[in-house]
């Protein structure tokens, strides 16, 4: 029969993986323990049966499997796989030796250990709640952590701060080997931090100030953080809750209303204050300026008048007159057009005799005399 021609029972199936092969040689091993001597003799009865093997031949196949299943354990173990989204620690005798990023890796077996670590889920710690179903509608439950979120403002009055801290890790050497709990050390000085913040400030401060403290207590629990070298990193610290006790709700509510009610009455006491006072500070300044300015009409009108008294003396002085002539006729001249009656008055007589009939504008000019 050719070489390359197959026998005609098929060509025999070999094994395509390490489990595979370490299967059939154990199979090969079992058969070789079977009683492979006990079938009859072909050639009779009457012969002596063989002999079964000796006590070496079955320690030598038991050291044959210890060492066929220590081999595949070693190489088992020389190969590790890192998922995305996770980075593995490599251990030489204990000692830190390397990081490995996600792939297929080899590692010396029983020299090398490895620790996996996950950089990328988002890690939370939860303070005076817990989260109990989470989903669209997440379900919490706050009954037994008061005490978690309880504190003491500045100002002396008790409040409750919900809270919550999430971060990743973004060192695992330090993660692993710094601090020995990472998440008890978070959420220890997420509270140290939060209640050093709120006991610093005023409770109303408080209430309407939560973004402004929530990114103080984020950067001051990542330097602290950062000191202790947890190797993480914050994501985010966000105030979800705050209130006061239940048992001083309705006191705080009554005093909330009040405080709204003054703050409502200054609001309108400054809105009458905006409309009246600068309209009476226009309407002074107004009367201000028209004084100055009378007062400065006023003395250019005597500057004007003494100005031309001046130049008139300084005529009458040159020519006496024809100056107080002309002076006469423009005084009569500004003078009469506003006269009705004109009187001539005798010296010495004692009856009035009116002279010129100027009442009637539409008569004519005359004389008239009375007897």
């Amino acid at each position: 029969m050719p070489m390359n021609q197959q026998p005609p029972w098929g060509q025999k199936k070999k094994p395509s993986t390490p489990e595979d092969f370490l299967a059939a040689l154990i199979q090969k091993i079992k058969d070789s323990f079977e009683n492979k001597n006990s079938n009859p003799s072909p050639e009779g009865d009457n012969q002596e049966p063989r002999k079964g093997p000796g006590p070496l031949v079955g320690v030598g196949k038991i050291v044959l499997i210890m060492a066929a299943v220590i081999l595949f354990q070693v190489i088992y173990s020389s190969f590790y796989t890192i998922e995305p989204g996770e980075q593995g620690i490599v251990l030489q005798f204990g000692k830190y030796a390397r990081t490995t990023q996600p792939g297929l890796h080899f590692k010396i077996p029983y020299i090398e250990d490895m620790i996996k670590v996950d950089v990328e889920t988002v890690r939370k710690e939860e303070f005076g709640f817990r989260t109990r179903t989470p989903g669209k509608t997440t379900v919490f439950n706050k009954r037994g952590f008061d005490m978690e979120s309880l504190m003491l403002t500045g100002d002396k009055n008790v409040i409750n701060v919900d809270w919550i801290v999430q971060y990743k890790v973004n060192d695992p050497v330090k993660f692993l080997f710094k601090v020995r709990n990472v998440p008890q050390a978070v959420h220890d000085n997420s509270q140290t931090v939060v209640r050093r913040i709120v006991g610093n400030m005023d409770f109303d401060y408080v209430l309407s100030n939560r973004e402004i403290l929530a990114n103080m207590a984020k950067r001051e629990l990542q330097r602290d953080l950062d000191k202790l070298e947890c190797g993480v990193t914050l994501v985010t610290l966000q105030l979800l809750d705050i209130n006061p006790p239940d048992r001083v709700k309705p006191a705080f509510n009554e005093v909330n209303e009040a405080d709204q009610d003054k703050k409502r009455l200054v609001n309108e006491a400054e809105e009458t204050y905006n409309r009246v006072i600068p309209k009476a500070r226009g309407s002074a300044k107004q009367i201000i300026e028209e004084a100055h300015g009378y007062a400065v009409q006023r003395i250019n009108q005597a500057k004007g008048e003494t100005n031309r008294f001046n130049a008139i003396v300084a005529e009458y002085l040159k020519a006496k007159d024809v100056t107080r002539r002309r002076m006469y006729l423009e005084a009569m001249q500004d003078i009469l057009p506003g006269v009705k009656h004109v009187y001539v008055m005798e010296k010495g007589g004692q009856n009035v005799l009116p002279f010129l009939n100027l009442s009637d504008a539409g008569s004519p000019a005359g004389i008239q005399q009375s007897k």
